[in-house]
C-alpha cells in the first residue's frame, strides 16, 4: 500500500529533467500554438491556486521541501475542513469562468478536469468526515500518525528546522487534544472505533510515552521515539558543523520539555481510549453497523475505485478473480511437477516451517530485499523511458506502530532526493515465506510505488498539484500492475517466486470480497478472518491484522485488483488495437510519467495516445 495514504506525495521543485507531463502525447502530437498559449496560462493558474492551499497544509508543504509554517501542525478542525470545501469550490468555478475547456491541448483538459474533480472529491470526502475520526483508522490513527510524521518526513537540515520541529513537539497536544474532539463528536453520532483499535491506541500511546526520559528514575531505560529522534537529529547537525555544542545543548534541553509534555496530552488520549472500551464494538463491526452505513460506504467505493462500481458488482469481481488465479496456480503446480495449487502451498511449507523474527532473520530480510530491488532497478530499460533516479530503501517499520502481520508500505522521496523513497516492513511475528518477498518488492519499490513516487516528484512542465494529487486505484492499481510486470521482465528467481506472485494477487482479489463482505454484506470480523485464512491464504495473524484494517478504512482496500485490472485492460486494448505498434516504453510513460489520475480520465488518455499512435506512420 501506498506510504500513510494521505494520498499525496512530493512535488517537483527544481529538480532532475524527467518527462513533462504529458510527455507520451507531446511526442506524437503537436499542440496548435493557441493551444500552447492557453496551456500556459492554465498552469500558472493551476500553480497559484495550489500555492493557496499549501499555505493552509504546513505539514504538506513540508512534504514539498518547504520551510514555511514548518513550525505548525495542519488545522484539523470541522471549520478548516469546511472552509477547504468552499475553497475548492469556488477555485473550479473561477478556472470555469476563466478558461475554455474546447481551446485546450488535450493534456491540458486532464489537468482542467483533476482539478475540477478534486473540488467535487473534496466535497465528497467532507460529507464522510463524521465516519472518519482521527483515532479510528487502523493505519493512520493520530495517536501514531503524528509522531511518525516528525521522525520520518521532518527533516532537519539545519538550526532553524530544529526549532520548527520543537515547535511541533509543543504543538502535538493541542493536535491530539483535537483528535479526541472530533472522536467523541462521531461517537455521539454512533460511530465508535472498533475495541481492538482502542486497544491498539492505548498500547502505543504508552510506548510513545515509556522510557527516557519520562522514566527519569532509571538510567537503564531506552530513549522513547520522539526522544531518540530529537536527539539524533541535534547530533548530526553539531557533527556536521552546522550547530555549536552550545547551541545544541539549548535546543535539546528545549526538546526535552516538549518531549515530556507529551506524556500529560497521550495520558488524556489514554483516558478516552479507557473510557470507550465497555462500549467499544466488537464481532460485527463493519459499515452496516453504522448510522447510514451503506451510503457511506458506498461514498467510499466511489472515492477509492473512482468508479460506479456498486459493492455487488465489486463483490462478484473478486469472486471471479479468485476463481480465475487459483486456475492460473493450479497450472503453475503442474509445471513444477506437482498435483495442484495445494500441494505446491504443502511443499513450501515444508520447506520454511515457522519461525518468529529474531535479528538474524531481520537481517536476512532486509538484506536481500534491498539487493533485489537494487537487481530491478538494472531491468527496467526495457519498459520504461523515464526511469528512477533518486536512493531506495527497505526499511524496518517504526517500533511504535510495528505489529505482526502488519502491511508494508512506501513513500516517496523528497522532491531534491534528499529523502530517499522507502519501503516500511513489519518484522515481529511469523516469518513469511521467504518466496513471497519479491512480489512484496515489485509491488512497494521497483517498478511499484517507490519508483512511480520518484517518477512523480520530479515531475516539469505541468501544474504542480498533479505532483500531490494521488488516487488509490491508479497508485494501488499500478503497484498490483508491476508485480506482475515483474514476471515480464524475468524479475523474479525461480518458480516459487513466481507462485507466490500468484498468491499475492489471490490476496487482493480476496480483498475485493471481504471488503464489501464486511461493509455491504453484514461479515462479521470472524467470518472475514476466515475467508482471508482459507481462500486469501494468509497467516492467520495476517488475516487478522488485514481484515481490521478494512474495518477501520472501508474500501480502501478495494482499489488495488480494480485499478489493476483496468491497467490491464487498456493495455490488451493497446497491443491489440496497435499491433507491432505498440510501444511499451510510451505506455508505461504515459501511465505514470505525468502523475496519478482517476481511472475514467486514464481511459481517455489512453485512448487518444492509441489513436494518435495508430495514425503515426
Amino acid at each position: 500500500m501506498m506510504h500513510k495514504l494521505t494520498f499525496s506525495l512530493a512535488m517537483a521543485l527544481g529538480a532532475a529533467t524527467v518527462l513533462p507531463a504529458g510527455a507520451a502525447l507531446a511526442q506524437t502530437a503537436a499542440v496548435p500554438a493557441t493551444a500552447q498559449s492557453e496551456d500556459v496560462r492554465l498552469t500558472a493558474f493551476l500553480d497559484a491556486e495550489f500555492a493557496e492551499h499549501v499555505k493552509r497544509q504546513p505539514q504538506l508543504a513540508t512534504r514539498l521541501g518547504l520551510k514555511e509554517g514548518g513550525d505548525r501542525w495542519n488545522d484539523t478542525s470541522d471549520a478548516a475542513a469546511k472552509a477547504e470545501v468552499e475553497w475548492r469550490k469556488a477555485s473550479a468555478a473561477k478556472m470555469r469562468a476563466a478558461f475554455d475547456r474546447a481551446k485546450l491541448s488535450p493534456e491540458a483538459q486532464v489537468n482542467f478536469d483533476i482539478w475540477a474533480l478534486e473540488a467535487e472529491r473534496t466535497e465528497l470526502s467532507y460529507a464522510n468526515r463524521i465516519y472518519r475520526p482521527p483515532f479510528y483508522s487502523r493505519l493512520y490513527s493520530a495517536h501514531s500518525q503524528l509522531p511518525d510524521f516528525l521522525i520520518n518526513t521532518h527533516t532537519v537540515a539545519d538550526a532553524a528546522d530544529l526549532k520548527n520541529y520543537i515547535a511541533r513537539l509543543r504543538g502535538l497536544p493541542a493536535v491530539l487534544d483535537m483528535a479526541i474532539e472530533r472522536t467523541k463528536a462521531s461517537q455521539a453520532a454512533g460511530i465508535n472505533p472498533p475495541r481492538f483499535q482502542i486497544e491498539t491506541i492505548i498500547a502505543g500511546s504508552k510506548q510513545l510515552t515509556s522510557g527516557a526520559p519520562f522514566e527519569a528514575s532509571d538510567p537503564g531505560a531506552p530513549d522513547a521515539a520522539l526522544w531518540a529522534d530529537v536527539k539524533a537529529k541535534t547530533e548530526a547537525l553539531v557533527a556536521s558543523g552546522k550547530l555549536t555544542r552550545a547551541e545544541a545543548d539549548t535546543l535539546i534541553g528545549e526538546a526535552r520539555q516538549a518531549v515530556l509534555a507529551l506524556a500529560p496530552a497521550y495520558g488524556r488520549v489514554i483516558a478516552w481510549a479507557e473510557a470507550s472500551l465497555p462500549t467499544a464494538p466488537s464481532g460485527k463491526v463493519g459499515a452496516l453497523t453504522l448510522p447510514d452505513g451503506l451510503a457511506y460506504y458506498e461514498n467510499e467505493l466511489k472515492l477509492v475505485t473512482t468508479t460506479d462500481m456498486t459493492a455487488a458488482e465489486i463483490h462478484a469481481t473478486g469472486r471471479a478473480e479468485v476463481a480465475r488465479i487459483e486456475a492460473e496456480q493450479d497450472a503453475l503446480a503442474k509445471q513444477a511437477g506437482l498435483a495442484d495449487r495445494h500441494a505446491f502451498y504443502a511443499e513450501r511449507a515444508k520447506l520454511n516451517p515457522p519461525r518468529q523474527y529474531d535479528d538474524a532473520a531481520r537481517k536476512e530480510y532486509l538484506d536481500t530485499a534491498n539487493a533485489f530491488v537494487a537487481r530491478t532497478r538494472t531491468l527496467l530499460a526495457p519498459y520504461f523511458g523515464t526511469l528512477p533516479a533518486y536512493g531506495i530503501e527497505v526499511v524496518r517499520e517504526p517500533a511504535f506502530s510495528e505489529v505482526a502481520g502488519g502491511a508494508a508500505h512506501a513513500s516517496a522521496p523528497s522532491p531534491d532526493g534528499k529523502r530517499p523513497a522507502k519501503t516500511y516492513v513489519h518484522l515481529v511475528g511469523t516469518v513469511p515465506d521467504p518466496a513471497a518477498m519479491y512480489t512484496l518488492m515489485c509491488h512497494e519499490a521497483v517498478p511499484g510505488h517507490n519508483m512511480q513516487g520518484d517518477i512523480q516528484v520530479r515531475q516539469q512542465g505541468g501544474p504542480k498539484f498533479r505532483a500531490v494529487t494521488g488516487y488509490v486505484a491508479f497508485g494501488e492499481g499500478w503497484a498490483l500492475y508491476a508485480e506482475a510486470l515483474c514476471k515480464e521482465m524475468n524479475a523474479f528467481p525461480d518458480i516459487a517466486a513466481d507462485f507466490m506472485r500468484l498468491d499475492a494477487e489471490l490476496f487482493r482479489a480476496a480483498r475485493l470480497v471481504v471488503d464489501t463482505g464486511l461493509h455491504a454484506m453484514g461479515w462479521t470480523e470472524d467470518e472475514a478472518v476466515t475467508y482471508m485464512n482459507t481462500t486469501g491464504r494468509q497467516p492467520i495473524e495476517r488475516s487478522r491484522s488485514e481484515v481490521r484494517r478494512y474495518i477501520t478504512l472501508p474500501g480502501q482496500a478495494t482499489g488495488y485488483k480494480i485499478g489493476m485490472l483496468k491497467i490491464m485492460e487498456l493495455r490488451a486494448r493497446a497491443e491489440k488495437t496497435l499491433g507491432a505498434k505498440f510501444d511499451i516504453k510510451g505506455f508505461h510513460d504515459l501511465l505514470i510519467a505525468s502523475g496519478s489520475q482517476p481511472l475514467s480520465i486514464l481511459e481517455r488518455r489512453v485512448d487518444e495516445w492509441i489513436a494518435t499512435s495508430a495514425a503515426t506512420s
